[in-house]
C-alpha cells in the first residue's frame, strides 16, 4: 500500500495534469497500490531535449511516490513516425541508430529517476514485439476494435488530411494502442501517461485493453511545456535545447532558463524543479526586477538536475561575470582557430551567427559590439595580437563572450 500523499495531488498542485480518463478510479488506485505505468519516447535523435523534461519530472514524482515507471522507446513505431504535430513523413531509421539513441536516453533518464530497486524504472523497446507481428493476425485481432470514422476525428489525423496522410502513418494509432495492450498483458501495466498532444493515441490504448481484456486501464496526459503565448519551449536561435552537454552546453542550458519570460517563471519552477511550492510562491510574489532571483533559482535547479550541482554553480558564476561584474576571467569563453580574423567569420566561429548572411544582418542592425565599440563594418578585421589577447564580444543584451585564437 502506498503511504503518504497521493501522487495525483502532487501532480495537480504543480500543474502537470491536463486530462485523465476514469479519474476517480485512478486516484483511488494510485493511493492504495504501487502502479506500473509507462511513457513513450521517440528515438529519432541521440539525445532527449527540453520537450521531454516535463515527462521525466512526472516520472520522477511518481516513482518517489512508490510507483514503477516504464520508459518505452519507440524502436518499432519510430520506423513509421507519429503524425501528431507533423506536416510531413519522417525519414526511416536503422536498428543501429535506434539502439544507440536508446542507450543515450537511458543515461539521461538516470538523472531524473533510478533504474534500481523494487520500483526501479525499466526501459523497453517496442521493436521487440512490433517487429514480430504477423500483419493478418494483427489486423484481425486488433484492427477489429477500431472505428475508422472515430480515428479520423483525432486531432493528429485531422491536421494531416489536408496535406496527405499515408496508410503507413494511419497505422500508428493502432500500433501505439497495441503497445499498451502488450505491456498490460506482459508486465501488468495499467496506466499510460504522456504529453497532451498524445491524448488520442493514449486513450485508444486504454480503450483497446478494456474492450479486448475486459479489465481496467487508464490514461493521463500532462500539460505541454509552452510559454504564456502558447509556443513550445525549448527552441533557440541555434535550435533545440538538448539535455546532452555536447549539444547544448551547461552554460547555454542555464542561460536558456535564466532568460525565460517573467510570466513563465512560476510555472517552470513548479513543473521542472523540486523546490517547495511555498518557496516558489515567495520567490515569484514580486513581478518586477526581483523576479530575476526566481529566474536564477530556476536556472540553477534545472542545470543541477540535468548536469550536476558543479555545472550549475559554474554556469551561475559565468552568468554573473558576463552580465553583472564584467569579470573577463570568469565569463564564458571560446577559442577559435588561427587565421580567422574578420568579424563575420569570428561570429560564425563563436556560434553567434549560423551564416555569413545572418552575421552581416546582426552587424548592420547594430547588434554587435566588441568591448564598448559597436561594429558597423562587415569587413572589419582583427589583428592576430587582438585575437590572441581575447575579444569581449557582445550580441545585444543577452550574449557576452570572450573570444580568443589558438
Amino acid at each position: 500500500m502506498i503511504k503518504g500523499k497521493n501522487v495525483m495531488d502532487t501532480l495537480r498542485e504543480r500543474g502537470f495534469i491536463k486530462q485523465v480518463v476514469f479519474e476517480e478510479d485512478l486516484y483511488k488506485m494510485l493511493g492504495e497500490e504501487s502502479v506500473s505505468f509507462y511513457i513513450g519516447f521517440d528515438p529519432t535523435a541521440d539525445s532527449l531535449h527540453v520537450g521531454h523534461y516535463l515527462a521525466l519530472m512526472a516520472m520522477s514524482h511518481m516513482q518517489k511516490a512508490g510507483h514503477k515507471p516504464y520508459a518505452l522507446v519507440g524502436g518499432g513505431t519510430g520506423k513509421i513516425g507519429d503524425p501528431s504535430g507533423r506536416s510531413d513523413m519522417r525519414n526511416m531509421m536503422t536498428d543501429k541508430i535506434i539502439d544507440d539513441n536508446c542507450n543515450a536516453f537511458k543515461m539521461q533518464m538516470n538523472k531524473f529517476f533510478t533504474f534500481e530497486g523494487s520500483n526501479g524504472a525499466v526501459m523497453v523497446n517496442n521493436a521487440d514485439w512490433l517487429d514480430k507481428l504477423n500483419y493478418i493476425e494483427f489486423i484481425r485481432d486488433i484492427g477489429v476494435h477500431f472505428s475508422v470514422n472515430r480515428m479520423l476525428t483525432a486531432e493528429c489525423f485531422k491536421k494531416r488530411m489536408a496535406t496527405g496522410l499515408s496508410f503507413l502513418e494511419f497505422n500508428y494509432m493502432l500500433m501505439q494502442a497495441y503497445d499498451f495492450l502488450y505491456l498490460n498483458q506482459t508486465y501488468g501495466l495499467k496506466l499510460q501517461c504522456g504529453g497532451d498532444d498524445q491524448w488520442s493515441n493514449i486513450l485508444a490504448g486504454a480503450d483497446l485493453i478494456r474492450r479486448k481484456e475486459q479489465t481496467s486501464a487508464y490514461a493521463m496526459t500532462f500539460q505541454l511545456l509552452t510559454t504564456g503565448d502558447g509556443i513550445k519551449m525549448g527552441k533557440t536561435q541555434k535550435g533545440a535545447v538538448w539535455l546532452d552537454r555536447n549539444k547544448t552546453t551547461p552554460y547555454e542550458f542555464y542561460q536558456y532558463w535564466r532568460n525565460i519570460g517573467d510570466s513563465d517563471v512560476e510555472k517552470c519552477l513548479k513543473l521542472l524543479t523540486f523546490v517547495d511550492l511555498a518557496e516558489i510562491t515567495e520567490l515569484c510574489k514580486n513581478q518586477d526586477e526581483r523576479i530575476n532571483k526566481a529566474k536564477e533559482r530556476l536556472a540553477f535547479e534545472v542545470t543541477k538536475i540535468v548536469h550536476s550541482e558543479a555545472d550549475a554553480t559554474e554556469s551561475a558564476a559565468k552568468s554573473v561575470a558576463a552580465f553583472v561584474t564584467g569579470d573577463v576571467e570568469n565569463m564564458p569563453s571560446i577559442v577559435i582557430d588561427c587565421g580567422i580574423n574578420t568579424i563575420v567569420d569570428v561570429l560564425i566561429a563563436a556560434s553567434i551567427a549560423k551564416s555569413k548572411g545572418e552575421a552581416k544582418r546582426l552587424i548592420e542592425g547594430g547588434g554587435i559590439k566588441v568591448g564598448d565599440v559597436k561594429i558597423s563594418d562587415n569587413a572589419h578585421e582583427f589583428t592576430a595580437d587582438e585575437l590572441k589577447s581575447g575579444l569581449i564580444l557582445h550580441k545585444g543584451k543577452k550574449i557576452h563572450i570572450k573570444v580568443s585564437s589558438k
